[in-house]
């Protein structure tokens, strides 16, 4: 596995891939799971989940605020394909050329807190479109 760096945007403390039990305790809902956590946890509460596979992390780290923000983006955005309205694929593709993102980069997890209000006005939208059409 290479190694990498990730400093944390909150604090700027190095950040260190640690099993889900650091951030959940016995609670962890996948114990295996692996998450990069700031240094400074849980003084400085941000962390990322990271993939299974390749131990890359899933986006950037996030406190808890940022977190639910692209919980609610995620619901919103889920709701377009979830309801029929559209396929996965063609939602997350509809996000990318809304927001004039490369395929890299459209990925929730990688969100502000603003672009996340972005998506979920935008999922807005397209739900209310839906329920005019039908």
């Amino acid at each position: 596995m290479k190694r990498i760096n990730i400093t944390c945007p909150a604090c700027g403390s190095r950040a260190y891939l640690r099993p889900a039990s650091v951030v959940y305790g016995d609670k962890a809902p996948d114990p295996d799971a692996k998450y990069y956590v700031c240094g400074r946890y849980p003084a400085c509460d941000c962390y990322v989940a990271a993939h299974r596979k390749t131990m890359l992390p899933m986006g950037t780290l996030a406190d808890k605020a940022l977190r639910k923000k692209r919980h609610d983006a995620h619901v919103a955005l889920d709701s377009l394909w979830k309801n029929g309205i559209m396929s996965r694929k063609e939602a997350y593709r509809l996000l990318q050329l809304s927001m004039g993102l490369p395929a890299e980069d459209a990925h929730i997890a990688k969100f502000s807190a603003a672009r996340c209000d972005e998506v979920i006005a935008l999922s807005r939208r397209f739900r209310a479109a839906a329920a005019r059409a039908a």
